[in-house]
């Protein structure tokens, strides 16, 4: 294990010295942010945005006044997304173990104050590995929000990064990260490919083992926000993958008591009042579930506490309780939650 954490940090702080440096397009966004994204973007220092490495799109809504924790934040990129929209009172823990990103994150945050028109800084970094959280002496169940962007497939232990993950998150909390997923399992001799891994690829988890070890850490029931298939076009690299095919995926996994393993139906609805910044005609639970303004909906009981139990509460309308109990919810997705029929592959940008 110490030996690829070792591999990571020399391939982020030495090999790569911006994102064009990349071989494949596995930690590149391939989304266009919505305009309020891309509004903050616009306040980021470009050294901090030219040592991005992300394949996805970690900021979901409702943030205002959040503490949250980014799990291998880099050069600090979206944490300073983050900062401006959780706002002054919020606040933002990035944690990284590449001294030359951390490097790059802490030079500006002074800049980044100014820019934000804050008092203060409502952002730090702290060194340290996401599979020893417990080194940082964080406190238990104190963060409303963990985000991670294409890193947790760099973890060699992904179980106890998701377990820590599930402790250090309040009751209603949610984990929403973005991260790289294969069709299958990948075999030892590509995952000991210290280029492979660096780039995303081999350390990628099978999206069923995914899904398993997320459900046996207490994420009962974790939802697809995004999805898209990561085209790989250096030949050499592509040659070594062989058939696999890979996807970059944005999950959303929640600390609910109650929530059960499959979706039931227990004849409940809601609906989406409005008022949730950035969402003025409809909000998207997941890939599955859309929700358009004052329209009433049928939904299961897994995701009626995911908007009840939830900092979402207030902008919803709640019907129905939890006396009986009607089978089998009808309409939450299939068994496969990504495919590349139903996805568009994307470039980097």
């Amino acid at each position: 294990m110490k030996e690829k954490h070792e591999e990571v940090q020399e391939y982020y702080g030495k090999a790569l010295s911006t994102s064009e440096d990349l071989k494949t397009n596995a930690c590149c966004t391939f989304e266009i942010p919505p305009k309020y994204i891309r509004e903050a973007l616009k306040n980021i220092h470009d050294e901090v945005m030219s040592k991005y490495y992300g394949c996805g799109l970690a900021i979901p809504a409702k943030l205002e006044g959040l503490r949250v924790l980014d799990l291998g934040s880099g050069s600090g990129r979206d944490c300073y997304i983050l900062s401006q929209l959780v706002g002054q009172k919020g606040t933002v823990v990035g944690v990284d173990m590449t001294d030359e990103q951390l490097d790059v994150a802490n030079k500006h945050i002074d800049y980044h104050t100014e820019k934000f028109g804050y008092e203060y800084s409502n952002v730090k970094f702290l060194k340290g590995n996401m599979e020893k959280l417990e080194e940082l002496n964080l406190e238990p169940a104190s963060f409303d929000l963990i985000i991670s962007n294409c890193v947790i497939n760099l973890a060699t232990d992904k179980e106890k990064v998701l377990r820590d993950a599930f402790n250090l998150l309040k009751p209603g909390g949610e984990m929403y990260f973005s991260d790289v997923y294969s069709d299958r399992r990948i075999s030892k001799e590509l995952q000991d490919d210290p280029v492979l891994w660096g780039e995303c690829l081999s350390g990628a988890l099978y999206w069923n083992d995914f899904l398993r070890t997320a459900k046996t850490v207490g994420f009962t029931d974790p939802r697809s926000v995004k999805n898209n298939p990561i085209t790989i076009e250096n030949e050499e690299v592509q040659e070594k993958c062989g058939n696999i095919q890979f996807f970059s995926v944005t999950y959303r996994l929640f600390k609910i008591d109650g929530l059960e393993d499959e979706c039931e139906d227990y004849g409940q609805a809601v609906a989406y009042k409005g008022g949730i910044p950035n969402n003025a005609t409809s909000f998207d639970l997941d890939d599955h579930h859309h929700f358009p303004i004052n329209k009433v909906m049928t939904v299961c009981g897994n995701s009626y506490k995911m908007l009840h139990d939830t900092r979402f509460k207030e902008y919803f309308e709640f019907y129905g309780t939890w006396d009986t109990h009607y089978g089998v919810f009808e309409g939450c997705g299939g068994a496969m939650p990504f495919n590349s029929e139903d996805a568009e592959a994307g470039s980097c940008c």
